[in-house]
């Protein structure tokens, strides 16, 4: 393997915590989330903010790296990006604090406008993940060998990562991705405990400048 990072820059509620597992499981050093130059310094693998909204800059910042797009069923993402976004709102619109300005910059600039009604509409959810799909297309268009995309609900997917990351299936596990992260809950990766794991803060701190 000659690459140099790899970004997951799927959407949340597309199984980015899944795919970070597996990842470890592969011997990754992996981020869920980067707030600090260490954690892109140190991260073998990054995914979800800031990278599935700045994965043009990193591209360059980073060069030879490799990409994994993540899709879900609309059916199924759209509820839960639904609830996940009805849960932060109130934090992602605050100017008096609430989540850091990575994450409030990654979410309204995907989920724009970003209000309290756009998100109950199912139009709405849909246009924004279509719309960061087919700027991830583009940017990627006759790179097929930077991106891999998958659904990790495919039974396939798992042996796509492999062939992706050219290593051999013997290395990887026998039962594909773990479901993780079901029924709304989002806080399993704080959960893991892994030497290869990356924080994603310095004991919550984060830095003003990434990379």
């Amino acid at each position: 393997m000659t690459f140099n990072k790899i970004f997951i820059i799927g959407l949340p509620r597309t199984a980015t915590t899944s795919v970070c597992l597996a990842m470890l499981g592969l011997g990754f050093k992996t981020a869920h989330n980067a707030y600090t130059a260490n954690a892109f310094n140190d991260a073998q693998v990054i995914a979800d903010t800031p990278v599935f909204c700045d994965y043009q800059n990193l591209d360059k910042h980073f060069p030879n790296s490799k990409f994994i797009y993540l899709t879900r069923n609309k059916d199924n993402w759209i509820p839960s990006i639904r609830q996940l976004l009805q849960r932060m709102i109130v934090n992602l619109q605050r100017t008096d604090g609430g989540f850091n300005p990575y994450l409030k910059r990654c979410y309204n600039d995907v989920f724009s406008p970003l209000t309290a009604n756009n998100i109950t509409q199912d139009d709405f959810l849909f246009q924004c993940y279509q719309n960061h799909q087919q700027g991830i297309f583009d940017y990627f268009k006759n790179r097929s060998d930077d991106l891999l995309t998958i659904d990790v609900s495919d039974d396939m997917s798992y042996s796509q990562l492999l062939a992706f990351l050219k290593i051999s299936p013997e290395n990887g596990r026998d039962t594909g991705f773990e479901k993780i992260n079901i029924g709304g809950k989002v806080r399993a990766w704080q959960d893991i405990n892994n030497v290869l794991k990356i924080e994603s803060t310095n004991k919550g701190r984060i830095d003003k400048i990434l990379y």
